[in-house]
């Protein structure tokens, strides 16, 4: 049965009448993109280590690693594989540091740190919640303020012994590489559009996420909804559709019209990555 709902099309509202929506599920391929660098890029390792406290979850084979706080859902399928982690609440930011890539090293610990192991390098995938029934320094490891990673388990037995549980490690911000284009999913319904963004490169993490499509004259800003997933009230239904995202070193990159006009909810497109 039909209904009417108020709805926004390019920053203008107009009364639609509707009728139930169907959605696909596809990959699609490159559309014509363009990169705007900024010259503050994290190209290079962080050269200041942090002291922190790593413990890991999970099985063997990283598959309770899925899902998560980011958006990700399925971590292996989107590319991460299990060399991820979880953040502390003081890390995590409220989800705008999913994406960012952390070099770790086990320290101070000659027990269980394994010798000669090299650093270990993750992607931030979800959100080590707080408990705050356990104190900080005895089980609410991931309790503000700290700064805590608990990695998959494949990730920590890397660089300590599994019966270590939890062992001091320093840390810092390297360059995200990633093969391929930045990622597009479209979720949601036409009246709320929902965008994760995945594979970034570079600094990895997003701050600011625009969308626009080829009728309307200006960029929209998206929301986060949370982790990676931003979204809009905006109707884009057939339109196609451009892309352009910044991340924490201040760098763009634009994705034009990446997404044609018979794009369903459900798929995900390709654009340019950060080098």
């Amino acid at each position: 049965m039909a209904s009417s709902l108020n709805v926004i099309i390019c920053g203008h509202w107009f009364l639609l009448v509707i009728s139930p929506y169907a959605y696909a599920n596809m990959i699609n391929p490159v559309s014509r993109t363009k990169n705007q660098n900024h010259p503050k890029h994290l190209n290079h390792p962080n050269p200041i280590w942090k002291n922190a406290h790593a413990t890991f979850y999970g099985g063997s084979d990283g598959t309770q690693g899925m899902g998560g706080a980011c958006g990700y859902e399925d971590v292996k399928q989107k590319g991460y594989g299990t060399q991820n982690t979880a953040l502390s609440q003081a890390l995590f930011n409220n989800g705008q540091t999913c994406g960012a890539c952390f070099e770790i090293k086990c320290v101070n610990n000659n027990r269980w740190c394994k010798p000669g192991s090299p650093p270990l390098v993750v992607t931030a995938t979800n959100l080590c919640p707080p408990n705050l029934n356990l104190p900080s320094n005895n089980g609410g490891w991931c309790n503000p303020p700290n700064e805590h990673f608990d990695l998959s388990q494949p990730s920590f037995l890397q660089i300590a012994e599994y019966k270590a549980g939890i062992t001091p490690i320093q840390y810092r911000r390297v360059p995200c590489a990633k093969k391929g284009g930045i990622r597009f999913t479209i979720t949601g319904n036409p009246y709320h559009t929902m965008v994760l963004v995945w594979n970034v490169g570079g600094a990895g993490d997003v701050t600011c996420m625009e969308v626009k499509g080829h009728e309307c004259k200006k960029w929209n800003t998206m929301s986060r909804n949370w982790g990676q997933v931003w979204v809009t009230s905006v109707v884009l239904v057939g339109q196609s559709l451009s892309f352009r995202v910044r991340t924490s070193d201040g760098r763009t990159t634009t994705s034009l019209n990446v997404a044609p006009r018979n794009w369903q909810f459900g798929q995900t497109f390709e654009g340019t990555n950060f080098k």
